[in-house]
């Protein structure tokens, strides 16, 4: 048998686990809705990831020899202009990203050197807390993407590392979660008060119907990322049985993971004593619940105040280690792959020539460079916004989890008219009846619609509107300037 049709299922199943899994989103999930989380998760599950996941699969066998991954789709589905567009706006999501973790990546640091995240005390030539770390966070985008233009990308491999890190780091939380449960005869620090406890968040930022609806693209970034899974199609070993049954699988281990994830941090963590203080945000959610997982451990095994939190920070500290290794990783790729496959993949008559030229190393300096001064300068206007580390890390994941979102409108949407080719090749066929396709792509899209309006709305029906506006402003940015690089492209073929 070939190389290339190799991976059978509980190969993909792995795969589209380590993809798609993220510890942090549960932690997250657990601070912003408590219980009431998991039945969102499990919706996005079967409205989201399901479908769309055996979408992109037809796709990605469809166009399994095109290089521009999601451009290539979206242009064989509906035009290139629209596939420009839409790419941009998902290369948006990577700027965010970026963006994003520039900024939290000092909290795992710190927490890893100090025991505890002590960013918010950090100042340098009177800024204060948050300001001083968007600058470290435009020192970092600098320093990275100096040593990637150069092609000096070995250490990626740290990231294969973090990830091995950050699974022994879940298995350590389930198993003395599960220990805490049996040492307090299954008493839960969060306790359970009937059905309410999982429909009503305890989060009092989470009451209002908006914004438990908005709630619904924090699910939907938890699972974001099976769109990279359909390029694997044409290496599967029966892929027409193999790939649906991967992501049906897939689909009910990772909801489940998620799902009893999420109750686990209720056995050690009242959120009304522990998430509800003010050095508490999205940035450093996962460092305070390890702390807090090995303090109760230590209590409940009667051990002294000092052993106790000696623990609490030592679960800490490994917690920073592995996502700072995994965050410095994954960087050292995302800062020119998903750029590079962009340009390199899509129609060059749309880019002015400095962008898609390559250095000595193969990369796209100049557009690195471009897209590393965009980066600065959202940081830079988001830190200097005069929010306080609340609302800095809720308004930088609250921009990743739109951008991220945003893209599968456009992958969603073109599914129907990609359908209507009768010229493609199809190795995997999974939706056959036509009217069953358009009406789960309805239900897929006005999920997406509805998550995705109120996210937008959400902050300013509450009187933010610097949140509001960073919210929704990444996807609409990235779209204007994909707009006027067509522009300039028209007149460019018409002089």
């Amino acid at each position: 048998m070939a190389q290339s049709k190799q991976i059978k299922t509980v190969s993909l199943i792995l795969m589209i686990f380590s993809t798609i899994y993220g510890f942090a989103n549960t932690t997250v999930a657990f601070d912003q809705m408590g219980y009431a989380s998991i039945i969102w998760y499990v919706l996005a599950a079967i409205l989201f990831f399901l479908p769309s996941g055996l979408m992109f699969a037809e796709y990605g066998s469809a166009f399994k020899e095109a290089k521009g991954g999601i451009y290539s789709w979206l242009a064989g589905s509906i035009g290139e202009e629209w596939a420009f567009i839409g790419t941009f706006i998902w290369l948006s999501s990577w700027v965010i990203w970026m963006m994003s973790t520039a900024s939290k990546v000092w909290i795992p640091f710190s927490t890893f050197l100090f025991g505890s995240d002590k960013t918010q005390t950090w100042s340098f030539l009177g800024l204060n807390a948050t300001e001083t770390i968007g600058i470290l966070g435009i020192l970092w985008i600098l320093v990275v993407t100096l040593f990637a233009v150069h092609g000096i990308d070995s250490i990626s491999k740290v990231a294969s590392v973090g990830g091995v890190f950050v699974m022994i780091l879940t298995g350590v939380f389930a198993v003395l979660s599960l220990l805490a449960l049996a040492l307090n005869g299954g008493h839960l620090a969060e306790p359970i008060t009937g059905v309410a406890s999982f429909i009503k968040s305890p989060n009092p930022e989470f009451h209002s119907n908006s914004a438990i609806l908005s709630f619904f693209v924090y699910a939907v970034f938890a699972y974001a990322g099976s769109e990279s899974m359909g390029g694997i199609t044409d290496k599967l070993d029966k892929p027409e049985k193999t790939f649906p049954k991967g992501i049906i699988v897939s689909t009910i281990v990772i909801t489940f993971t998620y799902s009893i994830s999420i109750f686990l941090w209720g056995i050690t963590t009242n959120w009304d004593k522990v998430l509800s203080s003010k050095g508490t945000n999205l940035g450093n959610i996962t460092y305070v619940l390890m702390n807090n997982l090995g303090v109760y451990i230590g209590q409940s095994l009667h051990l002294s105040a000092q052993t106790a939190n000696l623990l609490g920070t030592s679960l800490a500290r490994f917690a920073g280690l592995s996502m700072f290794m995994a965050y410095m990783g994954s960087f050292f790729v995302l800062i020119y792959s998903p750029l590079k496959s962009f340009i390199l993949g899509s129609n060059k008559e749309f880019w002015p020539a400095r962008m898609t030229k390559l250095n000595k190393a193969g990369m796209p300096a100049f557009s690195m460079w471009l897209q590393a001064a965009i980066v600065c300068v959202f940081i830079f206007f988001v830190s200097f916004g005069g929010s306080g580390a609340k609302q800095f890390y809720t308004i930088l994941t609250d921009m990743g989890n739109i951008s991220t979102s945003f893209p599968y409108l456009f992958l969603i949407g073109a599914f129907p008219f990609f359908k209507r080719r009768t010229d493609l090749e199809r190795p995997f066929v999974f939706f056959k009846n036509k009217f069953v396709t358009n009406s789960i792509v309805a239900v897929v899209l006005v999920v997406l619609v509805g998550g995705i309006g109120f996210s937008a709305i959400q902050p300013f029906l509450e009187g933010d509107v610097q949140t509001g506006f960073w919210t929704i402003g990444g996807p609409i940015i990235f779209g204007l300037i994909a707009w006027l690089f067509l522009v300039q492209a028209h007149h460019r073929q018409t002089r």
